[in-house]
């Protein structure tokens, strides 16, 4: 006589030789449009969401759904926001919708973290050491300062903050320090310029990169290193991004463009956000998905509005079809639209 087989948990059943996660109790704790953005098939979805209606709890549920429904390995997942706080938060719900079945979390950081990683493994292919220095806020003040000295620039003219800011805006907008120097007018804006070339020799004789270095050279290397990009678009087929709409500055925004914009129909990056700010598309991939609240758009011009209420927001959803936007702004008010891809 057959010996009887074990039952799993009640949260849990047997497929494919392994315990995955109960879809129904995953999703026992959400409303219909936390619900369709937690199950989405392949394709670039945004959902849109004021403050306190759950944006980190679908993003959490989508990786939980990935990993413990659909059968996606951890390390093809990636999940980057803004805040070691958030990156923790999130990492710890994830953990705990996991625990059940023993699937380890994958990668949830920082963009700054997240660009780390990818620096310290190739960041030899644009010329830089991999045991480079990260100078945090304290020493980058520290380095204006010397410089400013060096060139002679005491006067009350400038303020180390103020050429810090300057610095900090042309390396976000990724503008190079060539084009700095092309673009000066005038003595005050040729000195300026003349102190970000110093800042960038100083940085250069001691191996070191700053914060914003972190985004701007993962840009760059994922544009120079064809073979990295290949590597990384391989390895993580599904993006998702906390506060979404929070990737204003043209480093940020660029550094999941670069892995997504040519992947794979199955590659799935998503995101999340708060309201009453602009969100922006991951370049031109299909494959984009975010959470947010405000308006969607691709860089640099506006897509449909949230609001849905002029003629244009009207025709803008009814072309679209590979996009859905899901927004909700409590439990009790929801509405799910398509919204226009990102062009």
């Amino acid at each position: 006589m057959a010996c009887p087989v074990s039952q799993p948990p009640t949260r849990d059943r047997l497929r494919y030789n392994r315990l995955v996660l109960d879809r129904d109790a995953l999703l026992a704790e959400l409303n219909p449009p936390q619900r369709d953005a937690v199950t989405a098939d392949d394709g670039p979805i945004l959902v849109l969401a004021g403050a306190g209606s759950g944006k980190t709890r679908v993003i959490a549920h989508r990786i939980a759904w990935l990993l413990g429904v659909r059968g996606v390995h951890p390390r093809n997942v990636l999940a980057v926001t803004f805040t070691n706080k958030a990156a923790g938060e999130m990492a710890r719900r994830v953990e705990e919708l996991l625990a059940p079945v023993g699937i380890r979390a994958p990668l949830i950081a920082t963009f700054h973290s997240a660009c780390v990683r990818v620096l310290r493994q190739h960041i030899r292919h644009i010329g830089y050491p991999t045991h480079f220095t990260i100078y945090d806020e304290d020493d980058r003040l520290q380095l204006v300062k010397e410089c400013m000295r060096e060139l002679d620039m005491i006067d009350r003219t400038w303020t180390p903050a103020s050429l810090v800011h300057r610095i900090s805006a042309a390396k976000n907008q990724m503008v190079s320090l060539e084009e700095v120097e092309q673009a000066a007018r005038g003595p005050r804006e040729e000195r300026v310029a003349a102190l970000f070339r110093r800042y960038q020799e100083r940085l250069a004789q001691a191996a070191a990169v700053d914060f914003d270095d972190l985004l701007l050279l993962t840009v760059r290397l994922l544009t120079e290193a064809p073979e990295v990009l290949a590597w990384y678009r391989g390895l993580w087929t599904h993006v998702l991004v906390d506060e979404y709409q929070d990737t204003g500055t043209c480093a940020s925004w660029e550094m999941p463009t670069s892995v997504l914009s040519e992947g794979r129909r199955s590659r799935r990056p998503e995101g999340c956000g708060r309201s009453r700010k602009s969100a922006r598309g991951i370049g031109s991939s299909p494959e984009l998905a975010g959470v947010a609240h405000g308006r969607l758009g691709s860089r640099p011009s506006a897509g449909a509005s949230t609001t849905g209420s002029s003629s244009r927001s009207r025709r803008t959803t009814a072309r679209s079809s590979s996009r859905r936007r899901i927004t909700w702004s409590s439990p009790a008010s929801t509405r799910i639209r398509d919204a226009t891809p990102c062009t």
